[in-house]
């Protein structure tokens, strides 16, 4: 009797399922899988119409038998999960499992330097093809040019890296995006509430917002320096002295939500007193009150163009280089016109 789906509970053929059935070795199975020469037609035959019968859909770790590679992916997410970071992770394992590699996954901890150097480890002794490492930070990346793995490395960031390919979206090119619109629309004191300036990204976004001022002949207005959380942007809200400030780029969504709310709590509205502008797009940056204007950032192509160039280095393809996707504007209700007097 076949095995079925209910009587094999949740799990699906393996190779060794079609290997018993087709009455051959598995390495039979794998020769067929990666269709091999010197296979009697026969046996290929027999094998093809074993894995019909049960319904064998070849997995990664088939592959992994027939090429003798792991067809596995190590991926660090340096510092910790924050939306960018994780929609990325997201993505490039959707992109991952459509060319049947599989993601090992670590998110280095956020206190220390040490742990980004351990995780790189972790993953290279778990048995990788190539290692890429999202959302890094400067002190990280000092530690791994320090590393020697052996392995193809791809790096998701903004700023091109001599040591690596890297692939990432133009973070510096949103942030003038996000200023050139409150300019458009009268704000000339345009504070700027700036990421730990250790990300490379918050660095990026920072420039931007100093670049586009500079190009209108405006000065660089209040610029605070801080963490990633909504709590950040509540407290400046709620709390810090704004002067003249008419309008102000958060470097995240979460930032600009907390912001916000805190701005409201102060009987200061938005965007009648203050447009506020945020970065990335949350699901939910629709949903907000006033609905947030933001900076796009598509992480489904970012992850499928990292996921390329990281097949492309294990198949060892020239990859060296810096490949960038283009953020796009979003307008929403949290942005006007500067009200005068």
């Amino acid at each position: 009797m076949l095995p079925t789906a209910s009587s094999r509970g949740w799990q699906r053929p393996s190779i060794y399922d079609v290997a018993r059935h087709a009455g051959v070795s598995h390495m039979t199975v794998s020769r067929v899988l990666n269709d091999q020469p010197h296979i009697r037609e026969t046996t290929r035959r027999h094998v093809l119409r074993a894995m019909d019968e049960l319904n064998y859909t070849p997995s990664s770790i088939a592959r992994a038998l027939a090429t003798g590679r792991p067809r596995r992916i190590g991926v660090l997410v340096d510092g910790p999960i924050e939306n960018g970071p994780n929609r990325t992770l997201r993505a490039l394992e959707n992109a991952a499992r459509e060319v049947g590699y599989a993601v090992s996954a670590f998110s280095s901890d956020d206190g220390g330097l040490s742990p980004a150097g351990s995780r790189v480890m972790e993953l290279v002794t778990e048995g990788v093809d190539a290692v890429c490492v999202i959302a890094p930070r400067e002190s990280s990346l000092d530690q791994l040019r320090q590393q020697t793995t052996g392995l193809p490395t791809i790096v998701i960031k903004a700023e091109s890296d001599a040591a690596w390919h890297t692939v990432g979206v133009d973070q510096r090119e949103g942030a003038r995006l996000a200023v050139r619109h409150l300019i458009e629309l009268g704000h000339r004191n345009i504070a700027h509430l700036a990421g730990p300036m250790d990300w490379f990204d918050a660095r990026e976004r920072a420039q931007g917002w100093r670049e586009a001022l500079a190009e209108a002949g405006l000065v660089e207005g209040l610029c605070l320096i801080e963490d990633w959380g909504s709590e950040y942007g509540f407290d400046v809200g709620r709390s810090h002295d704004l002067g003249e400030v008419t309008a102000v780029f958060a470097a995240n969504d979460q930032i600009a939500l907390g912001l916000i709310h805190g701005l409201h709590d102060r009987g200061i509205r938005v965007p009648h007193d203050i447009s506020v502008v945020g970065f990335d797009d949350l699901s939910d940056a629709r949903h907000f009150l006033p609905p947030l204007t933001t900076i796009r950032q598509d992480f489904a192509a970012l992850g499928a163009l990292a996921l390329r160039r990281i097949v492309a280095a294990i198949e060892g393809e020239a990859v060296a280089g810096h490949d960038v996707i283009h953020p796009t504007l979003v307008v929403r209700g949290s942005t006007g016109p500067l009200v005068r007097g």
